[in-house]
């Protein structure tokens, strides 16, 4: 995929650049939105620029990138790009905002490395630019055609038909379509963008995992409040304002990391509001009648704190929750620890939860036997996780 030539140089380059990655992109993103601040109305997540998640997300995804294209040359890592192109394809990503991208990004390359970067060191690292870009340009095309949508228009209007507390801080919201337009089917573990103009004026997305996807054509996403962070300026605003009757936008279901069928026995585990994805997984099951095996594993602070704790007591599933306080036989007292537990042989497991409680749980069904392959995560906003293997 990368020329032999450019691939010398991005060798070379690649510890200096992935060193100074951190403030390229800190740059890119300061000029850019200087330049362009329309941007940041409905398409980036200013909540994710202000805590870092967003840069950190842009400079792992491209040290990624080309290192695996130095490491394995003669392949193309699908899996790294289409979760950075469902990402894309949730906001509305379109072709041309990949030449605004490529302007501002090699514009702080040069700012932030001055001298060292040399008209050769630009053109290899020009040429990882446009490899990435083509390959998400052309998933992200399939992707838009299989919603049913081109250039990024998966935009639609839903009305709020029911809103449900679950915990003192989070809550459950059904809605319905507004209008006849045929609904784009969901898979379970897929996630929608709402998109919310903000009190200032200026619309702002962010994803939830659509936690039941009825055939009755009603959704549910569910919303936990999130306070101090500005990445959670959306959930509260929905948690303060919405209520039935009200119409939200939402764009079409999209995210990789979704129930396969098969035999294998399932292992669904997460933490706090990273039960929705299993949710919505269990009632899959469920409605399709499978007889899998299934052994559900959560962890939470307390069953009062236990988002959809009723949803995921279903009597096909097997299950242990875990609760720092709280806990009441048969559930566990304390953090998550697997200790003990038959992981069925060829199980596939599905994660969601923390970053770090990820890492530490796919370590521990590693060591139980789970190949590193039928390990599926899912992150809420920029996955910090990108490139893991």
């Amino acid at each position: 995929m990368l020329s032999a030539e450019s691939a010398g140089i991005v060798r070379a380059t690649l510890p200096v650049i992935g060193a100074s990655l951190d403030a390229i992109t800190a740059r890119f993103y300061e000029t850019m939105f200087s330049e362009r601040p329309e941007l940041l109305d409905g398409l980036f997540n200013r909540g994710n620029q202000a805590n870092g998640e967003q840069r950190r997300a842009l400079a792992g995804s491209i040290a990624s990138f080309a290192t695996m294209l130095l490491d394995h040359p003669d392949e193309r890592p699908d899996a790294l790009l289409a979760r950075i192109a469902h990402k894309h394809t949730a906001v509305g990503v379109t072709d041309d905002q990949y030449v605004i991208v490529h302007k501002y990004l090699f514009g702080a390359i040069a700012q932030v490395l001055g001298e060292a970067v040399t008209a050769e060191v630009a053109a290899a690292w020009d040429e990882v630019y446009w490899l990435m870009a083509g390959a998400l340009i052309a998933l992200e095309g399939r992707i838009y055609a299989e919603a049913g949508a081109c250039d990024g228009d998966t935009w639609r209007r839903w009305r709020v038909v029911a809103r449900r507390d679950e915990t003192p801080d989070t809550v459950s919201f059904l809605l319905r379509p507004a209008g006849d337009a045929p609904v784009p089917p969901a898979r379970p573990g897929q996630y929608v963008s709402v998109r919310v103009r903000m009190p200032d004026g200026v619309h702002q997305l962010r994803q939830y995992t659509l936690s039941n996807a009825g055939e009755d054509g009603v959704r549910r996403i569910t919303v936990k409040r999130v306070d101090g962070d500005p990445a959670g300026e959306m959930s509260t605003l929905l948690h303060a304002t919405v209520r039935p009757g009200d119409e939200l936008t939402l764009s079409a279901p999209f995210g990789d990391v979704t129930l396969e069928d098969g035999d294998a026995p399932l292992l669904l585990v997460s933490a706090g509001i990273g039960c929705t994805p299993m949710v919505a997984m269990l009632d899959h099951l469920v409605a399709t009648g499978s007889r899998r095996r299934v052994l559900v594993l959560h962890a939470d602070r307390s069953p009062a704190e236990h988002a959809l704790r009723e949803d995921m007591l279903r009597p096909a599933a097997e299950r242990i929750f875990w609760y720092e306080s709280g806990a009441v036989a048969p559930d566990r007292e304390g953090l998550m620890n697997l200790d003990g537990i038959e992981i069925p042989d060829g199980a596939v497991a599905y994660l969601c939860g923390p970053v770090p409680f990820m890492r530490d749980v796919r370590a521990r069904l590693m060591r139980a036997g789970v190949a590193a392959r039928d390990i599926h995560y899912e992150v809420f906003g920029p996955d910090l996780w990108l490139g893991a293997s």
